[in-house]
């Protein structure tokens, strides 16, 4: 299947893409903020600058697009055209993310990862759901959790 748009157009709107402040990490704040959670937004001298900190509870997370990071569920649409760039390209940004994650263990910090499919899309889980399950593991003592689709494996 071909592209719709020109690679011109393409390229402009694969640039346009936030890194920072997405709906999935707006949605998570939001809710944390309403559960009574404080944090720290993006902080600079933490491995992988995370984008939701509890320094109080000594845990981070990170919130990924599936696309973006190669999370490979439904949501994650394999690329038609440039096909060895975008392979490479979603190949690095997992290799720094598990470096990324193993430095934040190394330093003490408990990591999450909350994968896009968990909030929006055919997968997606209820909100009050991803609230529990988050909160629990903010007030826990486990090191990681990862959220994903209801229908992921």
């Amino acid at each position: 299947m071909t592209d719709k748009v020109s690679p011109e157009v393409r390229s402009r709107i694969m640039a346009s893409i936030k890194g920072k402040d997405t709906k999935p990490e707006m949605i998570i704040r939001k809710m944390l903020h309403a559960l009574g959670f404080r944090y720290r937004l993006h902080v600079k001298n933490l491995p992988g600058c995370p984008d939701i900190v509890l320094p109080k509870y000594k845990a981070v997370i990170m919130v990924n697009g599936c696309f973006w990071h190669g999370h490979g569920c439904q949501a994650h649409n394999k690329p038609k055209s440039r096909v060895e760039y975008w392979e490479e390209k979603i190949s690095k940004n997992q290799t720094r993310d598990a470096k990324n994650n193993k430095h934040l263990h190394e330093l003490g910090w408990r990591v999450a990862t909350i994968w896009e499919c968990a909030i929006f899309g055919k997968t997606k889980i209820m909100i009050d759901e991803v609230a529990k399950l988050i909160t629990e593991w903010i007030k826990s003592r486990d090191t990681e959790l990862i959220l994903k689709g209801a229908k992921e494996k």
